[in-house]
């Protein structure tokens, strides 16, 4: 199972507000990274609490534009370096010890990626290049250099559909004969 590491933490007190780096942080399945205000749950399941971007997506999206962006700009939580994070929904990683975070959707960029860089949003646009959305299954603590991996074996997104329609196609048939 490849693993990859912990290269970046970043948070944002409030809406707008600058991304601060750290080296450490706290994550809980009530407010995802310490005080970074996306990660409230905010009373029904939250499915943007902590986002991810690959350090590979970045820096070609930075080739893409031109330009030389602190991977920050990007405004995810963390850069992950030396491992593709899986693009389905329900996939699971493990940073460090502790924490165990579910992917839930893509991260889609947004008309800020365009402010920073012109063709910035496009370059992030596709093949999950924007990074993942997950949400805090277990919390803990994490700190740059930690281990990430995916916890469990997931089948690719065609391997995936193809299982689900035979099931879907099964059950409709066992239905009938009821």
């Amino acid at each position: 199972m490849p693993i990859g590491r912990l290269a970046g933490i970043a948070r944002h007190a409030f809406p707008k507000s600058p991304m601060e780096v750290i080296e450490a942080a706290e994550v809980t399945l009530e407010g995802g990274i310490a005080g970074d205000y996306r990660g409230a749950m905010k009373g029904k399941p939250y499915k943007r609490q902590v986002t991810l971007i690959e350090r590979g997506d970045w820096d070609a999206a930075m080739a893409d534009v031109g330009h030389a962006l602190p991977w920050q700009e990007r405004r995810s939580n963390l850069l992950v370096d030396g491992l593709d994070l899986p693009q389905v929904a329900g996939a699971r990683l493990r940073i460090g010890a502790d924490v165990i975070l579910e992917v839930t959707r893509e991260t889609d960029p947004c008309e800020r990626m365009e402010a920073l860089a012109d063709g910035l949003k496009a370059a992030l646009a596709g093949d999950w290049r924007g990074g993942v959305c997950t949400k805090v299954v277990h919390g803990g603590r994490i700190t740059v250099g930690d281990e990430i991996r995916i916890e469990e074996s997931w089948l690719s997104h065609s391997a995936r559909s193809t299982i689900s329609a035979a099931t879907s196609a099964a059950s409709e048939s066992s239905s009938a004969r009821i």
